[in-house]
């Protein structure tokens, strides 16, 4: 069973804060006040994620830390300080940790790192099953289908997974391109030491750069300490670049550097520092055209498509649609706690005649709203949200530009000088997001947190930052 493992003399503030933030996600949390039995009780229980102070009775944190690492390089480590300063945590970083926070911790900040390392342990951790055939087993890694283009895609994963070589996938969104870069990494020569995976069309371009390279303190307004970045961090292990093609062509070059010669500069720093650091990345975008355009470096392109694997879209995968919906019944219909075994035929009929321009992920989200719906044990064409019928147009590809009221808002926001822009936008999303969504389940948290797949606790906190009131249907009263 998944646990976290807090390492501190003095862990009685700390314990009740990660206690209250784990609240209804039965993740055990245990604790050790030495270094000696801190590192006896990760090699008993595979922590997911370990909560280390610096400073302890019986050693110092970097060397507790270490022997972690040597027990299961894995397992994201916190670093927990009181000494600003924080040059140890620093190293530690360098070798790999995954944050370091200062006492006394904030409880939002802390409650953000915890769920991140979480989400990367389970990511690391998680076996990723190629399957030909539905499994047996509810597997939530599954990578499932059998035909001809994913038989290629089987195939080329078992080539690249032992050599040491940047790897390209493509494929249009929501085709599963994580899922295949995790079984890359699975499968290598890397699969013990750390798996790190950042979207580059998630993160402005400022905040970026300081993601993978890192920066020193005072490099730029707001950089009141160093920071290090994946490329840094992640030494040793593998670095999943999602949406390269999204990459400004500035970093771009950096990046190129960094494939040729394995080593880089902080930004605001003169330190050529040196990593080992496989890279795999992925894009919906064709970057041999966009090349050509002028919009993605040519250079990086051909050094990231030495070795490439294609994704094909759903609409092309014929009757592996059938297999995916059995799959994504089986592991939703838990999720959720529904008993829906089979599809009506009419129901597969329909959803054969969708084209999906979402893909595997919009997929599962019409089953997931699907499964809400239902009742009994079959999957009735009732039950299904609304699709486009006879839909079979292939998705003309978008620019990427957010929607028009977005583009308002940045715009007001620019031309008023705000210096807040990030989370402003992020809240106004998160806002039309959460309504939209508990509108959906009937003001059910319970419901909302699974279909939007993150923790009830941590609805509960956006719900209360962004002071939305739920108001609950009478059918949902036991949530």
């Amino acid at each position: 069973m998944a646990s976290v493992l807090v390492i501190d003399d003095d862990p009685d503030l700390v314990l009740k804060q990660v206690h209250s933030i784990l609240k209804g996600m039965d993740i055990p949390v245990e604790s050790a006040t030495t270094g000696a039995a801190g590192v006896q009780m990760v090699s008993e229980l595979k922590p997911e994620v370990v909560l280390l102070d610096l400073r302890l009775p019986d050693a110092s944190g970097l060397d507790v830390y270490q022997e972690i690492r040597q027990v299961d390089a894995r397992i994201p480590v916190i670093f927990i300080t009181t000494a600003k300063g924080a040059d140890t945590a620093i190293e530690a970083m360098k070798q790999g940790a995954y944050d370091y926070l200062f006492k006394p911790v904030e409880l939002r900040q802390l409650e953000r790192v915890l769920h991140e390392a979480l989400e990367v342990s389970q990511r690391m951790r998680e076996p990723t099953v190629v399957a030909e055939t539905l499994p047996e087993e509810d597997i939530q890694g599954a990578i499932i289908g059998s035909c001809p283009p994913m038989l290629e895609v089987y195939k080329a994963i078992g080539r690249v997974s032992g050599q040491d070589v940047p790897v390209l996938i493509t494929g249009e969104s929501g085709t599963g391109k994580e899922m295949v870069a995790r079984a890359i990494y699975q499968h290598s020569n890397r699969g013990n030491a750390p798996f790190l995976a950042l979207n580059c069309a998630a993160i402005p371009e400022n905040l970026l750069e300081s993601e993978l390279f890192g920066h020193e303190k005072g490099a730029f307004t707001g950089a009141d300490r160093r920071r290090i970045g994946k490329f840094e961090q992640c030494n040793g292990g593998t670095l999943f670049l999602d949406e390269i093609g999204d990459m400004p062509l500035a970093l771009q070059a950096k990046l190129l550097r960094v494939i040729q010669e394995q080593s880089f500069e902080r930004i605001g720093g003169n330190e050529s520092i040196q990593t080992d650091v496989r890279l795999i990345a992925a894009t919906h975008r064709d970057l041999k055209t966009w090349s050509e355009e002028g919009k993605f470096r040519a250079d990086l392109y051909y050094r990231l498509g030495v070795f490439a694997v294609h994704l094909p879209s759903l609409r092309e995968r014929g009757d592996d649609l059938r297999m995916l919906v059995q799959h994504c019944l089986r592991r939703f219909s838990r999720e959720l706690g529904r008993n829906v075994k089979d599809v009506s035929p009419d129901t597969l009929e329909l959803l054969q005649s969708y084209a999906w321009p979402g893909n595997i992920r919009e997929l599962q989200n019409v089953l997931k709203q699907a499964l809400l719906r239902a009742t009994g044990d079959v999957l009735l064409p009732a039950f299904l949200p609304e699709l486009s019928e006879g839909n079979t147009e292939t998705p003309v590809e978008t620019d990427g530009s957010p929607n028009p009221e977005l583009e308002r808002l940045v715009q007001e926001l620019l031309e008023s000088n705000s210096t807040d822009i990030y989370s402003v936008v992020h809240g106004h999303v998160d806002r039309m997001l959460l309504k939209k969504v508990l509108e959906f389940t009937g003001g059910s948290q319970h419901k909302a947190a699974r279909v939007l797949g993150i923790a009830r606790q941590t609805l509960r906190v956006k719900l209360k930052d962004l002071g939305i009131s739920v108001t609950l249907n009478v059918e949902n009263e036991d949530d």
